[in-house]
């Protein structure tokens, strides 16, 4: 169930640079992804959590000399950040021999100290993909209630049962916060951790509100803006922020917050089943940020993604801005008859945007307005995709 564009996509950047960084949260994919890749190339895998693959790199220049000619997969590569230095040493002196790409594929499932790190030692050197779990387009509109219940995590997603599904997502979330989140910067109860993300999966969607947060776990705002912070750069999390551009207008200046993976804002919230979904208080911004996860998962590099609210009620749910500067509209109603509300036509008319479409619950594509369509969540993200 590998997307062949993803796959087309890593061998392309092998292609090109020394170094591919491939980000993911864990358990998305990211070592059967390489490994497919991988396959018809002389290659070899490390995986940094493995203490016997951890000692092979004690003096990782001079083990890796020794691998030249294959192309070194690297897992968890956040956990050795001291490896950076000698792969820039490595990729230089390889350059000079005439070994110019496809020689590292680094595999991290922490965006913003992967990053770090290898923004220092490795610019120029280096590009970065990241994989998310399944989309709707790899699964098929048929398992798209399957996919929001589970969400898109391999495993979550193709359990035998919706127990069994629960139970890993449960597991995930234990494993995140005792195990992988305190390596990531000062020790943080599981506890409390796990009562913020409870909250976030609550408030889905909502505008962030540090102090209000704050008061429910006795922290500082400061403390709320560091855990949302590090789950953002976890990739759990998304902060969908403000577009700010007609200055005329009172803005709101707070960014949008979702949990990345509908299965784990319902793992969260306890909701097992379809039925326990569509009668819970959630159930329409939990589909919100579902739509959301799956249309950024197929636009274009470089596209920029937020939402426009005023204060007077103008609002568009996400707004893309695509490379060239030209504008999307994106409204959501999860249900199969959507109507238009004031608050939208007055966004339109404040962010004039090339497109705007409703996206909705049912398959037809119809005209709601002049220039409004209402489409299918796989229908938008076909055309988005047609744009790459």
């Amino acid at each position: 169930m590998i997307s062949r564009i993803l796959s087309d996509k890593l061998l392309y950047l092998l292609d090109s640079f020394p170094a591919v960084a491939l980000l993911g949260p864990r358990q998305a994919g990211k070592t059967t992804l390489a490994l497919e890749v991988a396959g018809d190339i002389d290659s070899m895998y490390l995986d940094l959590e493995s203490e016997a693959d951890k000692a092979k790199l004690t003096d990782a220049e001079l083990f890796l000399e020794g691998h030249e000619d294959k192309l070194v997969i690297l897992g968890e590569v956040q956990r050795l950040p001291n490896l950076f230095q000698p792969l820039r040493s490595l990729i230089d002196k390889g350059r000079r021999r005439g070994k110019k790409v496809g020689r590292f594929l680094l595999l991290g499932s922490a965006s913003m100290d992967l990053l770090r790190q290898s923004g220092e030692s490795l610019a120029g050197r280096i590009a970065y993909l990241e994989l998310q779990p399944f989309n709707l387009l790899e699964v098929g509109s048929k398992r798209g209630d399957a996919l929001w219940l589970r969400g898109g995590f391999p495993d979550s997603f193709l359990a035998p049962s919706e127990p069994k599904s629960m139970l890993w997502r449960r597991n995930f979330i234990r494993t995140y916060l005792e195990r992988d989140i305190p390596q990531f910067g000062p020790r943080i109860p599981a506890e409390t951790l796990q009562r913020f993300w409870t909250m976030l999966a609550h408030s889905q969607g909502g505008l962030f509100n540090a102090s209000q947060l704050a008061r429910g776990l006795g922290v500082t705002g400061k403390t709320v803006s560091t855990y949302l912070d590090l789950l953002v750069d976890l990739l759990l999390v998304r902060r969908l922020p403000p577009m700010h551009r007609n200055v005329g207008k009172r803005l709101v200046k707070s960014p949008k917050v979702y949990v990345r993976d509908s299965g784990l804002v319902h793992a969260l919230l306890g909701i097992g089943d379809m039925d326990s979904l569509l009668g819970h208080p959630v159930v329409g911004l939990s589909w919100e940020g579902f739509a959301i996860e799956n249309l950024l998962s197929v636009v274009p590099e470089e596209t920029r993604a937020g939402f426009y609210r005023t204060s007077a009620g103008a609002e568009i749910d996400l707004v893309l801005e695509l490379p060239g500067g030209k504008l999307w509209a994106v409204e959501f109603k999860r249900g199969l008859a959507p109507r238009l509300e004031k608050g939208f036509h007055h966004a339109r008319e404040d962010m004039q945007p090339e497109r705007s479409f409703v996206v909705y619950a049912g398959q037809d594509r119809y005209k709601l307005a002049a220039d409004v369509e209402a489409i299918s969540l796989e229908g938008l993200m076909h055309e988005l995709r047609g744009l790459s």
